[in-house]
């Protein structure tokens, strides 16, 4: 889809898009090709799209896997969908609010992949609520600002390094990144795009049930970064308990979050259930 047709369909329908929906269309045909190649879809795939907006990846994602679920919350654009995917049997269109739908469980992730151009105002509550499903994507590849990407991909000690680092990490391992120039979008967002590729780890580093457990542990040892992880724990669990645990995950007591690594998070939060356990 040319910029042109994007904008003639836009202006034909009347549609004015909604910044704070974070409405920033991907046009640019390079970068969609590579997007799709960076999922490496096959006709036996099913893929997640969100936000597909008007189509553009739509079109592409339909060329390459088995079976097309889009969702999209934006009445006028589903209706300029509609029409122009009237007689594609692979395409399934959802009108709803992504975040709550996937919040909810009644999307099928298990064995999909998840290939969309986010809208920024929700990407990162969305691919938490993905990494954290009971059954998440396979594989996820995700244009997202360059700020939010910079922060998935970070590591221990690094400045971008935080929770959004440690809940999507969790579970998937970061697999590539490459920009995307601000004047490949209509309307041109202010800040720098990126596109992710993130795979499912192929071992869980936690049990299921666990998970619930790591997300708070690392809410509340992110809470304040500048005070040290020992003492903001404390408010959740015993000072006895927790100087046990740091010692047997490496950890030193003055340290903060942002320097412990992902595995020593994971070891922290096992540590830690297996004491309440007992």
């Amino acid at each position: 889809m040319k910029l042109s047709e994007m904008r003639g369909i836009l202006a034909a329908r009347g549609i004015r898009l909604t910044r704070s929906l974070g409405q920033n269309f991907l046009h640019d045909r390079n970068q969609l090709e590579r997007i799709v190649a960076a999922a490496e879809l096959r006709p036996t795939d099913r893929v997640l799209e969100i936000g597909p907006g008007l189509g553009p990846l739509t079109e592409l994602l339909l060329a390459k896997a088995g079976e097309v679920c889009a969702i999209e919350m934006d009445a006028r654009l589903c209706s300029a969908l509609r029409d122009r995917f009237a007689h594609q049997p692979k395409l399934r269109l959802l009108e709803a609010d992504a975040l709550a739908l996937v919040r909810s469980g009644e999307v099928n992730l298990e064995g999909c992949k998840l290939v969309s151009n986010l809208p920024y105002s929700v990407a990162s509550p969305i691919l938490v609520e993905l990494a954290l499903a009971e059954k998440p994507p396979d594989w996820m590849v995700v244009t997202l600002q360059l700020e939010v990407a910079k922060r998935i991909v970070a590591g221990a000690g690094e400045d971008d390094y935080g929770l959004l680092t440690l809940l999507v990490q969790l579970r998937f391992e970061p697999r590539g990144l490459f920009r995307i120039p601000p004047g490949c979008f209509f309307p041109e967002p202010d800040v720098d795009s990126a596109c992710l590729t993130l795979m499912r780890r192929e071992r869980e580093l936690l049990p299921r049930g666990r998970q619930g457990d790591f997300k708070r542990l690392v809410k509340l040892a992110f809470s304040q970064r500048r005070k040290m992880m020992l003492k903001l724990l404390k408010q959740q669990w015993p000072a006895d308990a927790l100087e046990r645990a740091f010692a047997e995950a490496g950890l030193s007591t003055t340290i903060r979050a942002e320097a412990a690594s992902l595995e020593q998070f994971v070891r922290l939060t096992a540590l830690l259930a297996a004491g309440s356990a007992r």
